[in-house]
């Protein structure tokens, strides 16, 4: 074998192992439904105080994710949401600041969203998860900002124990990224308490091709 064939023969074998990016059963494009009526899917914030930390937490999550199973990076686009009145943070005085105008203004503003733009990295690629750094669309409070975070997906064949949860395969996802409040004019003070600016936004859900 010449030298030019081989190098050849080596780009394909490298595009071939590129493009295998999860391990799984399934050909081809796959959508992935978040609607979980069982409210075991969450997305939720956490932000310091000077007395205490506050988690807001929603277990509303609507949204969409699809891509090939041979070229997850190339492919992946998706939206997921929330309804700003479904996040709650344990105090039912703070909640209703959180819902206000100098908050969320959740009358006005019902949504919060995050809309996949760009696969910018595969991180890591294990089998059938993929670690992905990724920019995408941020909607809070009426106002789009560009954003990057790290998610995980991590797919799953459909077997009996899969079927425990629900039919289909299923994809779970954990990501996590910063924003700042300001950029989405929000008062920091607006739930009562002096918050930092920057919160940290975090989604831990499962969603079935079924």
């Amino acid at each position: 074998m010449n030298r030019l064939v081989f190098a050849v023969v080596l780009l394909l074998i490298a595009g071939f192992i590129n493009a295998q990016e999860l391990k799984v059963k399934a050909k081809g494009e796959q959508t992935f439904s978040f609607e979980d009526k069982g409210g075991r899917n969450q997305a939720s914030f956490f932000s310091n105080t000077l007395l205490e930390d506050i988690t807001g937490i929603s277990n509303d999550i609507k949204g969409t994710v699809s891509f090939d199973v041979a070229k997850v990076s190339k492919t992946l686009k998706g939206k997921v949401l929330i309804p700003s009145t479904s996040i709650k943070t344990g105090i039912s005085l703070r909640d209703e600041h959180l819902q206000g105008e100098g908050w969320l203004n959740a009358k006005q503003f019902p949504e919060i969203s995050f809309d996949i733009t760009k696969v910018n990295k595969v991180v890591k690629e294990d089998g059938n998860s993929l670690t992905l750094n990724v920019s995408g669309n941020f909607l809070l409070k009426g106002v789009t900002k560009a954003v990057s975070a790290d998610f995980t997906l991590t797919y799953l064949d459909e077997s009996d124990k899969t079927k425990l949860r629900a039919a289909g395969d299923l994809l779970g996802v954990r990501g996590k990224f910063n924003i700042k409040l300001t950029d989405f004019g929000i008062n920091s003070q607006a739930i009562g308490v002096k918050v930092a600016d920057e919160i940290e936004i975090a989604v831990n859900i499962v969603g079935s091709n079924k």
